[in-house]
């Protein structure tokens, strides 16, 4: 039995002994864990049990993690999604962004990590999905750089107005740019 106070986890590999670790690991922040060890019974689950965040490999029997993550992310375009591949080609980690993913972590993982990235992941979905009335209440957190905008409350970048879909990594990263005293180096990136 769930307890409904804590987040859910969604953990997808065909590997039971990564299962085993992410559980533990999971359990041990205060996390709910449900699993599954194949693409199809991946987009089941995520569509039935309704998890919070999806820790999701790409190589997976019956479907692959790329075509499960386009299809949660179709029906649950708010989930985060984060890849944990042995795949670490750069043109891998680019197909998964852009198939939706929101982060892509490469086996071997440390695992600190894995649950820093979880718990930032969740933290921009809670973020997101603030009641409209505390986010009215909310005092803003913007910084301003020239042309770019970066929303600390909404994890949100913009360019001459347009916005910029950046990871939570690279958000991070650009966060403490900007929070630098502006260098030369920092204006050539934003234009």
């Amino acid at each position: 039995m769930f307890d409904d106070e804590k987040k859910t986890v969604l953990i997808v590999d065909d590997e039971q002994s990564i299962i085993d670790i992410l559980v533990y690991n999971l359990k041990k922040e205060g996390y709910n864990t449900i699993e599954a060890t194949d693409g199809l019974m991946a987009v089941e689950k995520a569509l039935e049990q309704k998890p919070d965040l999806i820790l999701l490999d790409i190589m997976l029997p019956k479907m692959d993690g790329l075509s499960a993550c386009k299809k949660i992310k179709s029906a649950m375009p708010n989930v985060p999604v984060l890849i944990l591949s042995a795949k670490d080609e750069e043109l891998d980690k680019i197909v998964g962004l852009e198939l939706g993913a929101d982060d892509y972590i490469t086996k071997p993982f440390s695992v600190r990590e894995l649950m820093a990235r979880v718990k930032a992941n969740l933290r921009k979905l809670e973020a997101s999905v603030l009641p409209a009335e505390n986010k009215d209440k909310k005092e803003e957190h913007k910084i301003e750089v020239g042309d770019l905008m970066l929303d600390m409350d909404r994890f949100e970048v913009k360019v001459r107005g347009e916005k910029v879909d950046l990871t939570v990594r690279e958000f991070e990263a650009l966060k403490y740019l900007a929070m630098q005293p502006r260098t030369n180096c920092f204006k050539r990136i934003i234009t």
